[in-house]
């Protein structure tokens, strides 16, 4: 099974901003789903507060096994499963017979899974200081650059992106 993560951060490094995405980008959102859903079956990972974050008509995230990092052990969201540590997540996913297991956020899940994933989809947003919750430090020199793609705005984005993913040398 396949583990990746995916984020869209500004320039700066910023993911969220009062517990939502600081910009609007149709484009990249249609690229989350269509990367997360994939071609077979796959499963979300992401904390409780990206769980609250979520529109009630997109939680739980459809097509996919959503699976929710919280340490309340008596935390149920209607759809999802639930898990209090990495190796529950990716047990879960591979019960449920997952291709790959996709990390989504926030800033802590990201860090937790941080050395268990062979990919990082980074869409940079080009602005800055739109946030005030940043995406982990990480060590990019392990990692090597594979695919880039730069979207003008447009289609309803508030912002021009570079789309990067990253794999593990």
């Amino acid at each position: 099974m396949k583990i990746a993560m995916i984020v869209a951060m500004d320039e700066d490094g910023f993911i969220g901003k009062g517990n939502s995405l600081p910009w609007r980008l149709p484009t990249d959102m249609a690229r989350f789903r269509e990367l997360t859903v994939g071609d077979g079956f796959n499963s979300v990972v992401m904390g409780r507060k990206t769980w609250d974050s979520l529109p009630d008509s997109f939680r739980p995230l459809p097509e996919r096994v959503n699976i929710v990092m919280s340490r309340d052990t008596s935390w149920i969201g209607e759809g999802a499963e639930t898990a209090l540590y990495v190796g529950r997540a990716i047990e879960l996913a591979f019960a449920e017979g997952s291709d790959e297991l996709w990390i989504i956020g926030g800033a802590e899940i990201y860090s937790m899974f941080m050395d268990r994933v062979d990919e990082i989809h980074v869409t940079t947003v080009h602005t800055g200081g739109s946030g005030e919750v940043s995406f982990p430090d990480w060590e990019k020199e392990v990692w090597r650059a594979s695919i880039m793609k730069s979207e003008d705005i447009g289609h309803g984005d508030e912002f021009a992106t570079t789309y990067t993913v990253w794999k593990r040398v």
